[in-house]
């Protein structure tokens, strides 16, 4: 079995000596679609913030991608981000460009320099999250679900091991939001691994993930709180197979009692 991406053992969260998060045990794997939810205030971000070395963590033991967050150098803090897909709930778009210029600047700034393979790796990117016909537009002339799709984009231009997602539908109305979701689980499943922060519950029915909680300084697994009475497609399936057999025999023995009473 393979490595956990992230792997957390009894991590204490602070910031200016605030305890936000204790005791935090958290792993995720490759695959994994991961809700983090609880009220604002309640840690939810600071959590990513140690993730992308944003914020540092107190105590335990913490790595992310082989890197250990007690011990790594913010000189090789860039490196680690690299292999991560960070999406902003406030977009953080250089309004001043194009969505085009907006990607090409990340992936020069990570070391991209052949112009062909650029281009090649922006239109792949427009096109997997829907906006190929929009490279030219400036931020400002795209609605809030077409720029959040954009900083997907630019979430999954280096093909990273993990995405990062901070509130990403809580600017947006509900289908627009729904839409997001549907996006994101979908690049899970083409290899990239998720966390994603919300206050939605809605989304977490429709879209099925691990699920955890930020309550009282704690960080709890609640995924059974949403799951526990939900079965799968082959359970349905075995228990509209069972309803027929039962009604076909049920059939059977009336017609067969009709025939012996006629007898």
């Amino acid at each position: 079995m393979s490595e956990p991406l992230i792997n957390y053992q009894n991590v204490e969260i602070a910031q200016q000596d605030n305890c936000l998060l204790n005791n935090v045990n958290m792993q995720l794997n490759a695959g994994d679609f991961l809700y983090i939810i609880g009220k604002v205030g309640s840690g939810k971000t600071s959590l990513l913030k140690t993730i992308y070395g944003e914020l540092s963590i107190v105590s335990g033991d913490a790595e992310v991608l082989g890197n250990n967050l007690r011990t790594i150098k913010r000189k090789n803090i860039p490196q680690l981000r690299r292999r991560l897909g960070i999406i902003f709930q406030d977009f953080q778009l250089l309004t001043d460009r194009t969505i085009y210029d907006n990607l090409e600047f990340v992936l020069r700034a990570t070391g991209w320099k052949n112009k062909l393979e650029i281009k090649e790796r922006i239109e792949d990117v427009l096109e997997q999250v829907g906006m190929t016909d929009k490279g030219n537009k400036l931020p400002n002339e795209l609605s809030g679900g077409e720029q959040q799709r954009v900083v997907i984009a630019r979430a999954i231009l280096n093909s990273p091991s993990i995405i990062l997602a901070d509130e990403p539908t809580g600017n947006l109305d509900a289908e627009t939001g729904r839409k997001i979701v549907e996006l994101l689980h979908s690049i899970c499943h083409n290899g990239s691994s998720v966390i994603m922060t919300t206050h939605n519950i809605q989304l977490l029915k429709e879209f099925p993930g691990l699920v955890l909680r930020c309550k009282n300084n704690e960080l709890q697994n609640v995924t059974h709180e949403f799951y526990k009475e939900k079965k799968s497609q082959e359970e349905i399936e075995q228990d509209n197979k069972k309803l027929i057999l039962e009604t076909t025999c049920s059939q059977a023995e009336f017609v067969s009692e009709e025939e012996t009473d006629k007898e």
